[in-house]
Order: C-alpha cells, then structure tokens, then sequence
C-alpha cells in the first residue's frame, strides 16, 4: 500500500512508486501484442459451472489461438456459500462503521489498548507512552491462530479462543503527539514511541457468549516492534550485505517496519511482510560519490529500490540523537572499514523481507527468510499443500511496474509438520532453501516462472548489476527480475488462493500512469482495456479503478513452471460507462482500488478490500464479498476508449478499440458490498474463526486528512471514529457477528 505524503514532517519523505527503469516489457505491452495477432478474439469460453460470480477471461490453454474453456473447478467446500442472502450496505461518507441489517460489528483492538494490567488504559490524546506494551498503531494485515481450551498450545478448529496477529503499518503522526510531530531534529522521546508503535502485535482473544474480546495479561500478548531484535536466515544470512556495525556477521538486524499484508503457514506460524521500508533511511548527498560513483554496486542497487543520494527518510528517526539507536536509520558510508561493520551503509539490505513469527512462542525470536527475495512485499499465500511435494508461496512487490513473484520449498511437504514439535525449526525446513521465480506473462494466455538464480546466464552476465553470488540475488531480487526480462505489473497487492480451485488472484490497486498514446507509460491492452478520465470526483485519469488478475498453475503443480492467466474484475463506478464499468458493477457492487483479499476457508467466500483514492467523494473505503468462479469462465468483447490528456494549455483527446475476454457479470447474489469505514480510513487486515461466525477487519488511519492546523480543535478533525465526541481517531480492529449467530455471508 503506498501511502500519501506525510505533510506533518518539515522535510517530507515522498515513496517512489517508479524504481523500474528496466527495458523489461510491460504487461500492457504483451496483451496488445496478442490482441494485434488475433484480431477480435473469436468465440466465447464454456462456462466453468456451479453459481459462479462474473469474471474476465484471457484462458488460452497451451500456445495456440484458439480459446479453450478452462477445466472445471475442483467440489466447492463442503458449506460453501453459493448465494450471498445479506442486503447490501449502500455508499456512504458517514464516521461510522456500516455493516448489513443482522450484523453487528464491534470495536476489539483500538491503537493505545493496554495489553497488561500494570499498563493505563489510553488518554488518546497523545501522552500516552509505553507502546511496547500497548497495541501499535495503523493496523493492517491479520490472521487468526486457534488455541486449545487449556491454553496451552495450538489447536487449529477452535473459534472459542486463539490469538490475532497483525500488522501495524505506520503512524497516524498528527494524533501520536499531543500538539502533532516535532520538525527536524526530532526528540528522541517522539522517536521512540513512534519506533514502538510499528511493527505488530500478538494478542489472545476469547468468546464468551456470543461476544469475543481481547484478553490482557495473557501469557501469549507480545508487541514485535521496530526495535526487536530479528534473526536472517535462509541464504543471505552471514553475507557480506547484510554486515553492520549491530551485526558483524551478517545474522541479525533489529526491527521489522511498515508491516503490510500477512499470510500463514502449513505449520501454524505467521509471515509479516516488510512493504515500503525504503523510506524510514536516508543517505547523505554526496554518498553515491563515497561509494565509488553512480555505477557502484551498492548506489545501483540503493537506487533500484528508491533510495537516491540525499533522500529525506519518512520520520527523521536518524535526528533523534547520537545514540545507535538513532544512527541505525541513516544508511549513508561514513565509517572507514571495508565491510560495512563501522556503520550502517548495509542496513536497507536488512529490509523488505517476510518475517516468520511464531505466535505461540513469546519469547521466539522472528526469522527474516531472505529466500523469498527481498522487495516490497505485500502479502503471502500458499498453494494447497500436497504430500510428497513441495510448497509454493505467492507474492507481490507493491509499486508501479514491478514484479509478480513465487517461492518454492526444496523441501517436500510431509503431514506431520501440519503440527510440529517445533514450529521455527519446521520453518527453517521448508523457507530457508528453495526457489525464487519471477512471473513472465506471455500473449497467448500462458506465463512462464523464471527462475532466479546465480546460475542463469542473464543473471550471472547482467550488464546492469554484477551479482556476486546466490545471497546477492536475494538480496537484490527487483535486478534480478530485471535480468531475466520479468513482465512489469501494475503495483501487486495482496495474494490469495481460492482452496476450492487452487487459482491464485493478485489484487491490482491501480494506475493512474495508463494512457491510449503517445507515452512512455503502458498503453490500454486486452487484459488493461481501461483508460479514461474520472470526471466526476477526483479526476484522476488512466485505470483509476484497478482490478484483479489470477493464475492457475498448470495441473495444480507448486513446481510447475508454466501457467495460465485471465483477469476476474474490474473497479468501476456504477454510474461509469460501459467501456469503464467493464463488469456491469450496480450500486450495491461498485467499488475503487481493490487492495486486501482473503478467501475465507469455511465459507468460501472471496473478501475484497479497498484502499481508495478515487471515489472518495462518494463513499468511504469499503469490504466486498463474492462468491467467485474460476480461471477461464468468459468471452469477448470490444472497449471504446476515449482518453483527454491535458499538459499545460494543451488537450489532447484520444480513442481505441480494444478486443477482451470479459466473464460473467457478477449477478446481486454473487457479488455484494458487505461493509462501509468511517471517514479517511483504509479497509484492511481480514480474517475469520474456523466456524465462520467471527470476522476480524482492520480499520486503518480513520481521519488520516485532517490537517496539521487541527490538532487544537476537535471540530475540523476529519474522523472521530470509534470513540466518538471530540476524541482523536484510532486505527483498530472490528469483529462482526451475525445476530443470529450463524455463518458471515451466509
């Protein structure tokens, strides 16, 4: 998720959201040439049957022209939901949670909530310390951990109690402070709790009735925050780029920031994902010249991953003082070794990994996997496990232009590690060797997974960045990508796999940089056939609405190199035209920049999230369920794009037809606005209990707009969500019931 400018900073840090400068083919640019081969793509798909929900379908099977239907999903769950019986919840722009007639959401977990006794409960109104022990801020990615009735240890199928990991994002700064931030040089007490209000936490949470509530002083609650010491495994650990002067050998590194989407594991544990930790470090101006010149290895690969010479970090936690503490968040060379071990020249290389957690184990320490490559992770999901096989996780890298990724275990899965004796070492087992691939999608509806290795000539002769060997490759993975000629995507969030078909859907928030002519940026195509001018809000222009791509592995194979592609939905505005509202999306479905998804294992369902900027002045952010088809449910179609481009005093006004699969537009059973956030939020973090009778959703940064000026006056804060009255907002986590207790959705 990439965030807005924090404005509350004097020297604001900006993310980049364009390090990609490779000749690497875009994804447009592979879809237009197919559609440039084919013409108007000639007949229509078989439907894949069942109740399924619409979907766009690009689903050549093998190399040929001609399209073939898609093989039939697997048996749906046993209590799958097929029909969605709530009513919608309409638009709305109001400071509350809205949740459909029958519902109940309740507030669980709210930024500030102690976590022990000996802790105050939260002024909120910016005094409070101590969030070590605190619940962090700016909630995001979640996940659901059963604990049997004793308490004592891991019991999968139990709704009545278990714990909530998640992720805490970032920092709604202005309500952190009492008066707001202080500029640059920033005092160490700010820094510190803002240091201690990242990262995440565990925390245990019981049912009583029909109410469930977090439980302080279990022995489970832990915060992991930006300070916490974590361990590097896997092959880049001990490597000369991860050394620093806190960790000479290259084995540890301290903290874990800007924690997006989560994912699990076969064996109980979590993965926490580092996303745009770029930004919390700066480098001095003249550091490209200490470290030898702009074709160093070191400036280029700072560069690829959006950290140029004089950048100013996020926060300014470097200013906070002398102490190591501090010193750590500027990644500028200014010691004399040779290796790194006198400062922090080496720290960024510590980031952008997905973190192993395990939730019951308090005092275990997190393992940075450093085999699942290094980038902007945004979530991880894994393909059904088989025994006998290996695992394959699925990732994103969130930015404009780069890369769809999966890792592939070396191990084969065995039964028996579904509950181990020893949960990290089973980690260290399936995540600390394997595969690293790389998503190239081809014209014809099929992609290839290219491997990323030391051995691969484009790799091993890269002109760009000489990699020195097989941790160089991790740790620099975005290059490696680059080398192998990898297919630039527009900013992947969140990964998912439907259980029911083993397809994995990647959600594509958007991109505004998407035109019909005349630019360097992607041009529409048949799996992008949008590109137009909102012209009744925001006014963005491009795919201002985003969608959702998704992949089946060819014979549902972890190690499978091969798969296929089609597109499932488009964001659209109800009111929009055809050519924009490619799915046909009423007022009850209509939705902007899907971000978080999870398919929900007792019910089936697909839970979509948005993260908006588009359609905000119509309605808040918003929660999504669907009951979904498969790869290759669909048939043709022709998009009439008209696009006004204006630069200057100069309008420029361009048209094309574009052919495309579209599927089956989603019906009001199988497509329906389940939740409305209060004001500015993000909807964000979803998980449910094992009965499907609870579901967890984060609310992220309510009233994230509200002006530096305001803090001294409640009346122009931009959300008082969830206290209410006068209180500042907090980000926190909601439960939602069904009153009559069954199944959500149902």
């Amino acid at each position: 998720m990439n965030k807005p400018v924090d404005l509350r900073l004097p020297a604001p840090f900006v993310e980049s959201d364009d390090c990609n400068t490779s000749a690497n083919t875009p994804f447009a640019s592979v879809l237009a040439a197919r559609m440039g081969r084919r013409g108007l793509l000639r007949r229509s798909l078989g439907t894949a049957g069942g109740a399924l929900m619409g979907s766009l379908g690009l689903s050549a099977c093998g190399g040929g022209d001609d399209e073939t239907p898609a093989p039939a999903p697997a048996p749906a769950p046993s209590g799958a939901i097929t029909s969605l019986a709530f009513a919608a919840v309409g638009k709305s722009l109001a400071d509350t949670i809205t949740v459909p007639a029958g519902y109940t959401a309740s507030v669980l977990y709210r930024c500030g909530d102690p976590l022990v006794s000996t802790v105050a409960a939260a002024k909120n109104d910016g005094t409070d310390t101590d969030f070590d022990k605190r619940s962090g801020d700016c909630h995001d990615g979640i996940e659901y951990f059963g604990l049997n009735t004793a308490g004592t240890g891991p019991d999968a199928s139990n709704s009545e109690r278990g714990l909530l990991g998640m992720n805490h994002e970032y920092q709604n700064n202005l309500f952190l402070h009492a008066s707001g931030p202080s500029a640059n040089p920033r005092p160490a007490a700010e820094v510190d709790k803002e240091v201690a209000v990242h990262g995440l936490s565990i925390v245990e949470v019981r049912r009583s009735g029909s109410a469930i509530s977090y439980v302080k002083d279990s022995a489970y609650n832990r915060r992991i925050t930006a300070a916490t010491e974590m361990l590097m495994s896997g092959p880049a650990a001990g490597d000369a780029l991860l050394k620093t002067k806190y960790s000479i050998d290259g084995s540890r590194t301290r903290g874990t920031q800007n924690n997006c989407g989560t994912g699990t594991t076969p064996w109980g544990t979590l993965l926490t994902c580092e996303e745009n930790w770029i930004g919390y470090f700066t480098r001095a101006a003249t550091d490209d010249t200490a470290r030898g010149g702009a074709t160093a290895r070191s400036v280029v690969s700072l560069k690829r991953y959006g950290l140029s010479a004089g950048a100013a970090s996020r926060y300014g936690w470097e200013t906070g003082g002398t102490a190591d503490l501090y010193a750590r968040w500027n990644a500028s060379l200014i010691g004399t070794s040779t290796d790194g071990t006198d400062d922090y020249r080496n720290i960024t290389n510590t980031f952008g990994w997905i973190v192993e957690i395990d939730p019951y184990a308090p005092a275990s320490t997190p393992r940075k996997r450093t085999a699942m490559g290094r980038f902007a992770h945004e979530a991880a999901a894994y393909l059904t496990p088989v025994a006998g096989k290996p695992l394959a996780f699925y990732m994103g890298d969130d930015s404009r232009g780069e890369y769809i990724y999966k890792f592939v275990s070396d191990a084969a899965w065995s039964a028996a590690d579904a509950v181990p004796a020893d949960r990290v070492a089973t980690g260290d087992k399936y995540l600390n060797a394997g595969k690293l691939y790389v998503a190239k999608f081809n014209a014809d509806g099929t992609g290839q997974w290219l491997l990323l290795d030391i051995s691969v000539a484009a790799i091993k002769n890269y002109a760009t960045y000489a990699f020195a060997n097989q941790a160089d490759v991790m740790v620099n993975a975005r290059l490696a990508a680059d080398a192998v000629g990898a297919t630039k995507m527009d900013r992947p969030e969140w990964s998912t796999v439907n259980p029911a078909t083993d397809d994995i859907y990647f959600t594509l928030t958007n991109n505004t940089n998407r035109v019909l002519t005349g630019s360097s940026y992607p041009l529409v195509d048949a799996a992008n056939p949008r590109a137009y001018n909102d012209t009744d809000g925001n006014k963005q222009k491009g795919n201002v609405n985003g969608h959702i791509i998704r992949v089946a592995e060819d014979n549902r194979d972890p190690s499978a190199t091969s798969f296929k592609w089609d597109v499932f939905l488009f964001g659209a505005e109800a009111d929009a035209g055809a050519n924009i509202n490619l799915s046909g999306l009423t007022d009850d479905q209509d939705f902007s920049s899907p971000d978080g998804m999870r398919f929900a294992k007792s019910t089936g369902l697909a839970w979509i999230e948005t993260d908006d900027g588009a359609y905000t002045d119509t309605t808040n952010c918003m929660l999504l369920a669907a009951v979904a088809g498969s790869r290759g449910d669909g048939g043709p179609v022709t998009v009439n794009n008209t696009m006004t481009v204006t630069s200057g005093t100069t309008s420029t006004t361009s048209s094309l037809a574009v052919s495309t699969w579209m599927g089956r537009k989603p019906s009001d059973t199988t497509l329906k606005r389940f939740l409305v956030g209060p004001s500015q939020c993000e909807i964000t973090g979803i998980c449910e209990t094992p009965d499907g009778k609870a579901l967890f959703v984060n609310i992220q940064h309510p009233g994230e707009e509200t002006a530096t000026s305001a803090i001294a006056d409640p009346s122009k804060y931009g959300s008082h969500w969830p206290d209410g009255g006068t209180a500042r907002p907090r980000s926190a986590t909601v439960v939602i019931t069904k009153n009559d207790g069954g199944r959500i959705g149902s």
